[in-house]
């Protein structure tokens, strides 16, 4: 099919001035005036940590742990055994890193939150782009992630294999059902309004919820019609109404298990809100090393 939908390619790069600046902000909840456990038992005493896969899955969270560790000590040693993208397996390495032992133990909870939850967003993803294997559908996310975390969560979703839909209410029209219900219920007034007073470079979607919608969205010329909430029956039954110079997309409420429902639709993208808002953290542990072995921090 190879048409493209809004925010598609090698997705949201993680942006590492913005990464910073939230990670400031994440350390600075956690640890206030000072972590009093830490700074009680070490001085400058050296450590070295394991980042432990404990389940199988994709790993996501690389930057997050340069940028971290860079904030406390410029100096501390990050050695990846695994980059965002790979596969992992319970008990394998995916870095170890070197330094004062009191920044190893007080960056931790922070660090493991983050990259448990990408980790865990990509695991998923992963598993809905395989379900798709064989067809040219592809998996994407929607703007259902975490408040300040969406620049990751959607770095996250590639890194499974899957897509980015529009990052933002501003880089992408998307006319939903309250936006046609407050013009009257009147679909094409919605869509000329946008056209009159957005340029040529913005793309308009709509999302529809009927066989009547499907059409009059087809002769509105948008550049992505969304069907919204349809069984796999409507949805095969409506994809053969929309012409091939427009991409569809079917969204509302599919969850993995769902998926295979879909598969003979036709539909060029499938919209997973599932993806972000309640994935489950993958299970990795940091692991500080000693002398009799290593112990769980």
């Amino acid at each position: 099919m190879g048409k493209t939908c809004e925010g598609e390619g090698e997705g949201v790069e993680v942006n590492k001035l913005m990464l910073r600046e939230q990670l400031i902000q994440f350390f600075s909840e956690d640890i206030g005036h000072g972590d009093l456990t830490s700074e009680a038992i070490f001085d400058n005493e050296k450590g070295k940590a394991y980042f432990l896969a404990k389940d199988e899955g994709i790993f996501c969270g690389e930057e997050v742990i340069f940028s971290a560790y860079q904030l406390f000590d410029p100096a501390i040693e990050v050695i990846m055994h695994k980059k965002d993208g790979d596969a992992v397996r319970g008990g394998e390495i995916i870095c170890e890193v070197y330094g004062k032992a009191r920044d190893l133990l007080t960056s931790e909870r922070v660090i493991l939150n983050i990259i448990q939850r990408l980790s865990g967003i990509a695991t998923e993803t992963n598993k809905a782009v395989k379900k798709m294997e064989g067809t040219s559908i592809r998996i994407c996310d929607t703007r259902k992630t975490t408040p300040g975390l969406r620049m990751l969560e959607k770095h996250a979703v590639t890194c499974g294999g899957g897509f980015n839909h529009r990052f933002g209410l501003h880089d992408a029209v998307l006319i939903k059902d309250n936006h046609i219900a407050q013009c009257g219920g009147d679909l094409d007034t919605a869509v000329k309004r946008v056209k009159e007073k957005l340029g040529h470079m913005v793309k308009v979607e709509v999302e529809v919820e009927s066989r009547e919608q499907v059409k009059r969205a087809v002769a509105s010329n948008v550049d992505v019609i969304m069907f919204d909430n349809c069984s796999p029956t409507e949805a095969k039954e409506w994809r053969k109404l929309v012409p091939d110079t427009i991409v569809v997309e079917l969204s509302g409420g599919i969850t993995l298990h769902q998926l295979e429902e879909y598969v003979h639709t036709g539909v060029d993208y499938i919209s997973m809100g599932a993806l972000t808002h309640s994935v489950k953290a993958l299970d990795i542990s940091l692991d500080v090393s000693v002398k009799e072995g290593v112990s769980h921090a």
